[in-house]
């Protein structure tokens, strides 16, 4: 289910998405290779750039060949979708989707520079609920990949408002040309709904107290339009906890309330289920699927989902166990955490 298309209105005067494009020097990585490399060092992503999760484990399970067709469900800045292309090593053809506009011509112009054009890897602005449109153009799938984490250049760039840590417009879109801000939605719940959304998507263990500080601030007239707003409304809510667990608490609260906000905003929930539901009607025989989640509500939907076309006999073997990012890669990666790795085949 996609966000209906709504003219953009501009709450906030922050960084351009241009000049932000200047601001950090990893985002020249080739005139400042030493700075991404410290960055890299620091197990911490470059600014700007993403870092692809558990490569190694998603070619092992997609075994991608040259010759077939396969679906990057979830483009962002083709880390994984340039690994899979080697693979193909020019023989075959990739789909790749996504829906940020602002996001989506960069990646196209990195892979195009690396020798990855249009002839070979087919990139739609188009929400990866809608495979079964791709499958009409490309016909049965070999292989699908979707890595359900928002990319790191979205959470980097305070113009996305996806950052409690950056001061922002509250947005959260992954499309900020469709559907309403995280702002605008706010104003339209109730404390109990917004409550219960907080408690559904993100398992927010204080989500009364948030609430009430929440829409009583909203009551009252208050603006409450970009993310340091938001997180200050968090932190005075919580200051019952002990002062000793406090700045830990509230951090995490921070976290789960922007998760759950984001979620609320992009349908995500929905989106996937949908993306589920169509997934066996895409693949091929044998054809093969992996699905990187990165918070439990989404991890749950895919376990079910596959359980229950395992059952069904609609995939023939399907993950026993998620499978977790290796040490190394979480020292490495502090993004990586939270990553669980399912996967399935086609009968």
């Amino acid at each position: 289910m996609e966000n209906q298309e709504h003219k953009r209105r501009v709450r906030y005067k922050g960084t351009h998405p241009k000049a932000f494009q200047e601001k950090y020097k990893e985002l020249q990585p080739e005139r400042y290779a030493d700075d991404v490399a410290k960055v890299i060092q620091r197990g911490s992503t470059p600014a700007g750039t993403h870092r692809p999760i558990c490569v190694k484990e998603i070619l092992e399970i997609l075994q991608i060949t040259p010759g077939q067709t396969g679906l990057d469900a979830t483009l962002g800045y083709g880390g994984h979708t340039l690994e899979m292309l080697k693979c193909l090593n020019s023989k075959g053809i990739l789909y790749a989707l996504d829906v940020d506009p602002y996001e989506l011509p960069r990646t196209r112009e990195r892979l195009a520079n690396l020798g990855y054009g249009p002839e070979i890897v087919k990139i739609q602005q188009r929400n990866f609920s809608q495979i079964a449109q791709v499958a009409i153009e490309s016909g049965p799938l070999n292989f699908v990949l979707a890595d359900l984490g928002v990319s790191s250049m979205q959470i980097d760039n305070p113009e996305r408002g996806f950052s409690y840590k950056q001061e922002g417009p509250l947005d959260l879109r992954l499309n900020p040309e469709q559907g309403e801000s995280a702002a605008e939605r706010l104003k339209s719940f109730s404390q109990d709904e917004l409550q219960g959304m907080l408690i559904e998507n993100a398992d927010e263990p204080y989500a009364e107290a948030i609430a009430r500080a929440v829409i009583s601030e909203l009551r009252k007239g208050k603006e409450l339009s970009t993310t340091t707003q938001l997180r200050q409304i968090i932190e005075e809510a919580l200051k019952f906890i002990p002062q000793k667990t406090r700045k830990e608490e509230v951090k995490k609260s921070c976290q789960r309330c922007f998760q759950a906000l984001r979620i609320d905003v992009n349908n995500e929930y929905e989106v996937l289920y949908e993306f589920l539901e169509k997934l066996p009607g895409v693949l091929a025989e044998g054809g093969r699927v992996a699905i990187l989640s990165f918070h439990s509500g989404e991890d749950r939907l895919v376990k079910k989902s596959f359980q229950r076309f395992y059952q069904e006999g609609v995939y023939r073997e399907i993950a026993p166990e998620p499978i977790r990012p290796s040490p190394e890669e979480c020292n490495s990666n502090s993004r990586a955490r939270s990553a669980k790795l399912r996967w399935a085949i086609k009968a």
